[in-house]
């Protein structure tokens, strides 16, 4: 690592979100900073790239160790194109967020922040994605600053296993009463939907998707009790989607077996 490292910010709330203007605020201090972040809210779009249209990039500012630009793409389409684009090298580290609202448990699959930082660390890049349970506009962002701090110096002194990466969730709560960092695991839980149906004003039928969050377990372990109990939970997330606990059970199947 460069002795000024190089920080690539985005985001899926938008360039001009609060919570990616106090995430900037913060990583100026710590190293050079590019950003590159959407330039409409993104939130839920997972990992989902551009492919049917052009993507465009707008510079936004640019001085001493700080450049900034908007994008019309997705948050991964911003890692792809901060990094082959405007970087033209990997960064030293990846932070996306502050992301408005949880990606604890479950909603790290929908995801557009944490999307980012999966995307950075298939490169390589210690990547860390940051949320505060708060989906206002004017949420107070301030509490989450020395723990974003704390956790980046500590990724970009020791570095993160291969392949891994963080997922951070901070309690909306006044800073005072956060009691400290858990590293857990993920919580079980899911969304369970609902669609309010409606009718336009030509009679077609259009839907708005609602429902409500279900927690499955109440382990202490897990990202979402630390977050019920105001700690900050840190969750070591990694790409590899396989189901190594179910292995064996299909092996006996013996799919792989000659016909006959």
């Amino acid at each position: 690592m460069n002795s000024t490292p190089i920080i690539l910010i985005t985001n899926d709330d938008g360039v001009f979100a609060p919570g990616i203007r106090a995430l900037i605020s913060i990583m100026r201090d710590m190293g050079e900073v590019v950003v590159v972040a959407p330039d409409q809210p993104m939130s839920g779009t997972g990992h989902a790239i551009t492919v049917r249209h052009p993507l465009r990039m707008q510079k936004i500012r640019e001085e001493k160790g700080y450049r900034e630009y908007s994008c019309n793409g997705t948050p991964v389409d911003c890692v792809k194109l901060g990094e082959q684009l405007v970087l033209k090298r990997k960064p030293d580290l990846l932070v996306s967020g502050i992301n408005h609202g949880s990606n604890a448990s479950i909603n790290v699959i929908y995801s557009g922040t944490m999307a980012a930082v999966l995307e950075s660390a298939i490169g390589g890049v210690p990547s860390v994605g940051f949320s505060l349970l708060d989906y206002s506009h004017h949420a107070d962002f301030t509490p989450c600053a020395p723990y974003v701090r704390m956790i980046t110096e500590k990724v970009l002194t020791h570095g993160l296993p291969d392949s891994v990466c963080l997922n951070v969730n901070i309690p909306a709560i006044n800073g005072s009463d956060i009691k400290g960092i858990r590293v857990c695991r993920q919580g079980r839980s899911r969304w369970v939907e609902e669609f309010d149906s409606r009718i336009d004003p030509h009679k077609r039928d259009y839907y708005w998707l609602t429902g409500y969050f279900e927690k499955l377990e109440e382990n202490e372990d897990t990202d979402q009790w630390a977050l019920e109990n105001n700690y900050v939970s840190v969750v070591p997330v990694h790409f590899d989607l396989t189901a190594h606990y179910a292995l064996a059970t299909l092996q006996n199947w013996k799919l792989d077996a000659e016909k006959g």
